[in-house]
């Protein structure tokens, strides 16, 4: 809670469940209030005697004579409460408590633990805290209802459940563990949020693991204690849900009944479960927890709930998952043959998680003599996890091929699954990759298959595309050698993919002869010569060519189901429609990209890019920087260095839109690091360079942006990469207004704005700049124009936030009521900026003027916004050239 989120409250009550946080919180806001902390902290212990809480307090101070008399009165503290005795014992203490509270020097109240203070303290408190309304008190519980009724600490307690951390607080959490990306996501994932609970967690990171190790004691401990929050009717039921790979409320009331949603209800105020929507799944709010609830079941107690669920459940696939999971050992045979069946029911509707759960089960119940059915299942398995990313149990399908006497063929096959499987998410490659290659020895074809794999790896992970091109050109050397035309194409299409991030002069010729092999085999439509050449389309600013091509390899991918494909070609065509300022077919296409990424284990980070970029143009600024933000934690936590680039990109290029150049400047200069590292030299592939000059010649730094800009447009002009020119021309236009050559601006933006009528937006933002620039030299009548027809054209293809920016441009250009065409000033805003151009800092101003610090920062970001300054020395200059006048009120 904010510093003036607490001005006026007098009541706090801090909520959540156990290892949340409370009592660090209390005692950080305790702090604020810059008094004494008088601290009462009941435990376990303490909740079945009367008036311990009123002795604690009593003790506490104990100088005061009324809290020695309170002392001494609860002496007598064993009489009824109903009785002539206990009553009159009860007011004695409860006017003894509010006079301890009224003498007692200033102090904050910290209650810890509330959830142990005995009744009977509880209800002398309460009364007494009345009495003395001006006393701060904080009080802190595992489960209260903020809507159940007042808080005995106080009629108008203020409510506050503590929230849980976010991925980057749980990595600075655990700092001192120094924990990779990876393993700060699956903590959080894990945890929840609950640093407690994180800090078990992480005291048993197995960093070798694969897959999530068994909970530690003291993980279990917490959970125990934050389970027992709850009944024991609402344990069974989580653990029912724990059970469900998808448990719906309406199941789990066919289970248990009417109670159900009271048993819910409990397990939503004790933060166990995410709070429900309508009758959709049961989500934990950690994922340990289900995995404590699973944990502590036995194995026939386990096969029993199944049947349960099984009996109850009317989706045939679940119902087949759990009668699976419930079917006794012994009947293996059949529980395997029963597992396929259901398995491939699941693949049928598109179900892919359920389905690679069903046939790895469907493997691992295959009789060890079976070794071909038990391979060819297995196999299976490996394949269902790669279309829905399912790692742990792609890595247990290969290890099911690896352990039996089966053929290299085969065996190369499955870690070949596993390693397309990975995607992005892929750690321990360099063992794979290693057994891989073992595996393929005198074997051109498969070693190929290998290599090619090596070379993606080397591209999006290690950031090295030299190494990339490398592996891919003798990828294509050896398919060639074993007549392998499949493998060959895929080869030479990632070895032009990776030439043309190089900058090679023969990366279009590597991809012609990519298209131009025939392929005998079945592959993956996001990797063939085809997709590229739609890439290659739009790096080119030839979106119509790209969406051509791109739209008949969307339906292969649809109808082979191949998830990532399809998410993959989705992408393409939303920066297609984009391009060509079709802002709603492009916001349908990301959005149907995010969710389907969503509902699988696909990796966020291309899709959270991508949704950043088309809603930050089409919808909302505020939604797209978030989708930028998790594109950024993905791609660190699976050390994607390819989709980091593009989602900081994305950061930057949407802070640059809403007007905060200095926090775009970061990850723009983030972006040009690793582009440096990993020898990105085509600067159509990804185009921050544009922006990255505009965020340094807003704070000032001319000269980098001046070098900037030259050096990439050598570089363009050099490859034959036009299409970024006209975006370096707005740029470079910026500085030179910047330089206070305004007539040299408009004319650059006046010839990219021409050479930019197929691109609409990209239009719409040269004339948007080109009417800054024309407002700046005080021709108002052009600025007009200029920010007329850029909202003309944001309206017409429906880019909601550019219209608006458009609109407001427009607003500001609008002639003052006294006739003076100059940008006003109130007379507050002017008395600021006199300050702030003098050279006075925002805490002296504030000084000045009595007002708060952030009110000056809010004027001044007004004042910046009229005066269309960006730093203080404009800000100077301007006034000092009387280029502004204050309107006042007649």
């Amino acid at each position: 809670m904010a510093p003036d989120e607490l001005r006026g409250i007098r009541r706090v009550v801090l909520f959540g469940p156990p290892g949340i946080g409370k009592t660090t919180a209390a005692g950080a806001l305790a702090r604020r209030l810059g008094r004494p902390v008088l601290r009462l902290a009941p435990g376990p212990q303490d909740t079945g005697i009367p008036y311990t809480g009123l002795l604690e307090l009593a003790l506490a101070l104990p100088a005061l004579p009324p809290a020695k008399e309170l002392a001494a009165g609860l002496d007598g503290a064993g009489a009824a409460p109903t009785s002539p005795d206990g009553n009159a014992l009860a007011l004695r203490l409860r006017r003894l408590t509010a006079t301890v509270l009224r003498d007692a020097p200033p102090v904050t109240l910290v209650v810890d633990n509330t959830q142990w203070l005995d009744p009977a303290s509880a209800a002398v408190l309460g009364w007494a805290l009345r009495q003395a309304p001006e006393l701060p008190v904080i009080v802190t519980e595992r489960t209260w209802r903020p809507e159940a009724g007042d808080h005995w600490c106080g009629e108008d307690a203020h409510a506050v459940r503590v929230p849980p951390l976010t991925p980057r607080q749980v990595a600075a959490l655990l700092a001192a563990h120094r924990p990779t990306p990876r393993e700060v996501a699956r903590i959080h994932a894990r945890s929840g949020g609950n640093p407690a609970l994180a800090l078990a967690l992480a005291e048993a990171v197995d960093r070798a693991a694969q897959d999530d190790p068994p909970l530690p004691p003291a993980a279990r401990r917490l959970l125990g204690e934050w389970l027992e929050t709850v009944s024991e009717e609402a344990q069974e039921l989580l653990t029912l849900a724990a059970l469900d790979d998808r448990p719906e409320r309406e199941l789990l009331a066919r289970l248990v009944g009417p109670a159900a949603d009271h048993l819910l209800a409990q397990a939503e105020t004790a933060a166990l479960i995410d709070p429900g929507h309508g009758n959709g799944p049961v989500r934990f709010t950690a994922s340990a927890i289900g995995t404590e609830l699973t944990t502590r079941l036995t194995e026939t107690a386990r096969r029993l709930l199944h049947a349960r669920l099984a009996e109850a459940s009317y989706d045939p696939a679940r119902r087949d998952r759990h009668a699976t999971l419930a079917a006794d050992p012994r009947a293996a045979r059949q529980t395997a043959r029963e597992a396929a069946r259901a398995a491939g029911h699941a693949r049928l509707r598109g179900e892919h998680p359920l389905a690679a759960e069903l046939s790895l089960l469907a493997a691992q119940r295959t009789p060890q003599e079976e070794i071909g059915l038990l391979t060819e299942r297995a196999l299976t398995a490996v394949r269902d996890a790669s279309y829905c990313g399912d790692l742990p149990r792609a890595r247990a399908a290969t290890r099911l091929v690896l352990e039996h006497d089966t053929s290299p063929a085969q065996r190369v096959g499955a870690l070949l699954t596993l390693l397309d499987a990975s995607g992005q998410r892929l750690h321990s490659a360099d063992e794979l990759f290693a057994a891989a290659l073992h595996e393929t020895a005198g074997r051109p074809g498969l070693t190929a298959q290998v290599l090619l794999r090596q070379a993606i790896w080397a591209n999006v992970n290690e950031g090295d595309p030299p190494r990339a091109a490398a592996l891919a050109e003798r990828s294509a050397v050896l398919a060639r050698t074993a007549d392998d035309t499949t493998t060959a194409a895929l080869a030479l299409t990632m070895q032009a993919r990776v030439q043309r991030i190089l900058g090679h002069p023969g990366a279009e010729a590597t991809l012609e002869r990519a298209l131009s092999l025939p392929r005998t085999a079945p592959v993956t439509v996001n990797t063939t010569p085809e997709h590229l050449a739609a890439r290659h389309a739009l790096f080119d600013d030839r979106p119509e060519q790209a969406r051509t091509t791109l739209l008949p390899l969307l339906v292969q991918a649809q109808r082979t189901g191949d998830t990532e494909a399809t998410v993959d070609l989705l992408r393409s065509l939303a920066e297609a429609e984009l391009r060509t300022g079709r802002c709603a077919k492009a916001l349908d296409y990301a959005q149907r990209a995010q969710a389907l990424s969503d509902r699988t284990a696909l990796s966020p980070a291309p899709a959270c890019y991508t949704s950043a970029l088309v809603e930050g143009t089409a919808l909302d600024t505020g939604a797209a920087l978030a989708h930028a933000r998790r594109g950024i934690e993905a791609s660190r936590y699976e050390d994607n260095k390819v989709f980091l680039s593009r989602n900081l990109y994305a950061l930057g290029h949407l802070l640059l839109v809403a007007d905060r150049p200095k926090e775009a400047l970061e990850p723009l200069e983030e972006v040009r690091a690793l582009e440096t590292r990993q020898q990105v030299r085509d600067p159509s592939v990804l185009r921050w360079h544009p922006d990255l000059a505009q965020a340094l010649l807003a704070v000032g730094r001319h000269d980098e942006a001046d070098d900037l800009l030259t050096d990439t447009h050598r570089t363009a002009t050099e490859l034959g990469r036009t299409s970024v020119l006209p975006a370096l021309e707005r740029a470079r236009a910026l500085l030179d207004a910047a330089r206070g050559d305004h007539n040299g601006a408009a004319r650059r933006l006046t010839e990219a704005a021409e050479h930019l009528r197929h691109l609409p937006l990209e239009r719409g933002r040269t004339l948007l700049a080109l009417s800054h620039t024309e407002r700046r030299a005080r021709r108002r009548a052009g600025a007009r124009t200029a920010a007329q027809q850029a909202a003309d054209l944001f309206t017409a293809h429906g880019a909601r936030p550019w219209a608006d920016a458009a609109t407001h441009a427009l607003h500001r250009l609008e002639p003052a009521p006294n006739g003076d065409d100059r940008p006003r000033l109130t007379s507050a805003e002017e008395r600021c900026a006199r300050l702030a151009a003098a050279g006075a800092s925002n805490r002296d101003i504030a000084a000045a003027l009595t007002v708060s610090v952030k009110t000056v920062e809010a004027t001044l970001t007004r004042v910046y916004r009229k005066l269309d300054v960006h730093s203080r020395v404009q800000l100077a200059h301007a006034i000092g050239t009387d280029r502004w006048v204050r309107h006042r009120k007649r």
